[in-house]
């Protein structure tokens, strides 16, 4: 295979947004997690903005059962619309959750089979491309985006890449590591991913959170990989076959991650993105000072 096959440009993303959602019951029970607001934002909504300034031009939402809200969301809502322009009142905050025509595709995941079979299930509409891949539970803020610095590196060397973060070395036994290999500025070379190491056998302190490339071949190592770890089957066992047959690197995020599959990442987010907002950011410092005494 030739360096310029690995080189395609990355025009399809493909969000798993097929679970349950069971840490936020009772919230969940018929509102989507990726529907809950992080302030007046959906969840879901900051992934699919990160995509659009990095360039992507295709949605693939993998869903499951009463998860239709979600599609729902990125339609166009003539009623509402209709009933604020007849009082006036602007649409701007709607513009960001119309995607155009034929460039949303919903897919399901009939059964939970983990990670990696929900991003097999997007095969079809992912054909023979490269394809980016976020998991909207893992909120990555920062400007430029996550995607957007992975699209600058992947402009350099291609292949595949997921995006890390340092976090202290006592922490690493929760999350997936790479074992690194030369590194230089933001992009470390991938040799291998360790899922949950002992703090004391962890090749790295560079953990996976939540953002992709991949060449379309990891859809045939997914099809055929045996289930691992939850009795799921497992992306990075499939990501792991292709180190070492194709270009494979890291990008060290230069942003901040909150871990909104948690309550306390939730609420983190929430308060994190307040502050950090000219509308109302003095006034959520205030009310935080006032509330802590």
């Amino acid at each position: 295979m030739s360096e310029t096959k690995f080189r395609k440009p990355v025009r399809k993303a493909v969000f798993p947004v097929a679970g349950l959602g069971t840490r936020f019951l009772p919230a969940t029970k018929a509102i989507p997690k990726e529907l809950l607001p992080i302030v007046d934002r959906p969840l879901i909504q900051y992934a699919v903005d990160e995509a659009r300034e990095a360039g992507i031009e295709e949605f693939v939402f993998v869903t499951g059962r009463g998860k239709t809200a979600i599609v729902e969301h990125f339609d166009t809502a003539y009623e509402l619309e209709a009933t604020m322009t007849s009082r006036g009142k602007s649409l701007d905050a709607l513009e960001a959750t119309r995607i155009q025509p034929g460039n949303l595709v919903a897919v399901r995941q009939q059964v939970p089979m983990g990670l990696g079979h929900a991003v097999w299930c997007a095969r079809a509409v992912v054909g023979d491309e490269p394809f980016a891949i976020f998991l909207p539970d893992e909120l990555m803020y920062g400007s430029p985006g996550c995607m957007a610095q992975m699209i600058e590196a992947y402009n350099e060397v291609g292949g595949n890449l997921i995006s890390v973060l340092e976090v202290p070395r006592e922490e690493v036994s929760s999350y997936g590591v790479i074992e690194p290999g030369d590194s230089w500025g933001n992009l470390t070379e991938v040799r291998g991913l360790v899922e949950k190491p002992k703090v004391e056998e962890a090749p790295s302190n560079k953990i996976v959170s939540g953002r992709y490339i991949l060449q379309p071949e990891v859809m045939d190592l997914l099809a055929s990989q045996e289930k691992g770890a939850g009795g799921e089957i497992q992306l990075t066992d499939s990501m792991a076959r292709l180190i070492g047959e194709q270009p494979f690197h890291a990008v060290t995020f230069k942003g901040r991650r909150f871990d909104c599959g948690s309550k306390i990442g939730f609420v983190e987010a929430t308060l994190a993105i307040a502050l950090d907002r000219e509308d109302m950011g003095e006034q959520v410092r205030a009310m935080a000072r006032a509330m802590l005494g």
